[in-house]
Order: structure tokens, then sequence, then C-alpha cells
């Protein structure tokens, strides 16, 4: 990394975070704004895209693993929205090269071709809990700064981008096609029925779909997929992190609906300096 590059990350990954919870209600106040609009235009068109909702559709107890597996793959890569909800417990995981900020849970919105918005609750230093707000447009990443509200652009090698916890064709359709090991646990009530699979997932197909935050490791997931769609509804699985454990538990839903996300408006320059000079 760059000096300049760290000079960013560590303006606003320590500067910033120390007084974190003096701003808590500005914080997040673009993406905030963006999910309020989001679930008003839901709850106005009669909450269609209702979690996991049951649809009665039923699941055949001799599927075999491997075709469900490839029907998802299919049905994933085809997907032009959804919503996805992370929460993760157990050793902390760090978005930050200096180990500084953990990742606790997050919301986040997509849709094709790269476009999502996150809400994120992370912890500072062990003790202080604050949230950001994302904004991901094709290659460009805003993060809102814990000082003053305002988005600002993410200063390059720094991985926080929601766009690639859910990228239908580079993110998911690799990871199903890759998996081995893959098996029928059995028919589960999650929302109605659901196929739950379990199968090993690649390191670089992990790294992929948790934006770099797993690395290094093959990881046995659970998945529940949809019996007649094929489409995810969740996933779970355990990573490693400094020798102790973390689990993972990721919600999909809300596929196809329509979602606002567009640049922050309060979004201000990043100082590219080093601070002092």
């Amino acid at each position: 990394m760059t000096q300049r590059r760290k000079d960013a990350t560590v303006a606003f990954a320590t500067v910033g975070l120390v007084v974190a919870a003096m701003a808590f209600a500005l914080a997040t106040a673009g993406a905030l704004g963006a999910f309020r609009a989001n679930d008003d235009q839901r709850a106005s068109a009669g909450d269609t895209g209702a979690v996991n909702a049951d649809d009665g559709a039923i699941a055949d107890p001799a599927a075999d693993p491997a075709t469900v597996v490839a029907s998802s793959a299919e049905a994933m890569s085809a997907v032009t929205s959804v919503e996805f909800h992370l929460g993760r417990d157990g050793a902390p995981v760090f978005v930050d090269e200096f180990e500084r900020i953990t990742l606790d849970s997050l919301r986040g919105q997509f849709t094709v071709p790269t476009r999502a918005q996150a809400e994120m609750n992370v912890t500072v230093n062990g003790n202080l809990a604050t949230r950001l707000g994302a904004v991901a447009i094709d290659d460009e990443v805003w993060i809102s700064n814990p000082v003053t509200g305002d988005f600002e652009t993410l200063p390059s090698g720094y991985d926080i981008d929601p766009s690639r916890f859910f990228d239908p064709e580079d993110g998911w359709r690799p990871l199903l096609t890759s998996l081995e090991d893959i098996m029928l646990i059995g028919i589960d009530e999650r929302g109605g029925e659901r196929y739950h699979i379990r199968g090993t997932a690649p390191a670089a197909q992990m790294s992929s779909i948790t934006v770099g935050l797993v690395r290094d490791q093959d990881v046995v997931i659970d998945l529940w997929i949809h019996p007649k769609t094929f489409l995810v509804s969740a996933v779970e699985f355990t990573t490693m992190s400094g020798g102790e454990d973390s689990q993972w538990a990721l919600e999909l839903s809300r596929y196809g609906d329509s979602f606002v996300i567009e640049p922050p408006t309060n979004l201000r320059s990043t100082n590219t300096t080093t601070p002092g000079t």
C-alpha cells in the first residue's frame, strides 16, 4: 500500500472513529435515508418483497443435491436485485489492515450491474459500537465519515465494497459451481420448505463473496435453497480467525424488488496529503 493510501486509511480508521459515538446520529444519514425510502416504497406496494415468505412450494426429499446446486447457480446468476442481511459472531473479523474495526453485521441492497448500499454495524478498538454507511456504484465506493456524517471516497485497497457481498455472476455462480462434497441434509422449514444443502467452498470463492474478509481457507457452508425458484434463501458457515471460530449467517430476500441506489449527496473530498503537513 502506498503512503498516500495508508495515510488516508489511518485518518479514517483511527482519528474519525475515536469520536464516532459523538456523531452516531449523523454517521449513516445518507445510507439510512436511502434505506427508509426503499422501505417506504415496499410498504406502499403492499410489502410484495416480504422476507422469505412461504409460497407453498414443495421440496422433493429425493432430489439430487448436485442438480439442486446446479439449478441454483443458474438462478442466482440471473438475479437483478436483492436485499441481504449478514450477521457475524465469535472471533472478531477485521475490515481494516490495522485490526481496529470489526464487522458485526450489515444490511445491504444490490442491483445489477454493480450498484449496492449497506448499513454496517462495527466495533472499534473492541469497545466502541457504531454504524457506517457505504455506497458502491460501478468502480466507485463511498463510506460515511463518523466525525462529520459526510461520505468520502474509499481509499484504494480498503475493501469495504458492499456490491461484492452479492455479485450474481462473479460471486454466487462460481461459488455454487465450485462446491465440493455436496450433500442434501434434508428439507427444512425456513419461510416455507427449503432444500438444506451442505458443501465445501474453495478459499477463492469464499474470499470473493465475503469481500476478502475470509481468506486462505476452504469453508464448509450450509445453504437453504427455494425448491421452485432455486434462489438461495440463507447461508451459514463457520470460519477460523486467530485460532478461534467466527460464525456467519446470511439471509437473502426481496429478489427482484426495485431499490433506489444513488451516489451520496453529502459527499466531500478526502485529504490525500499526509496529516500534519
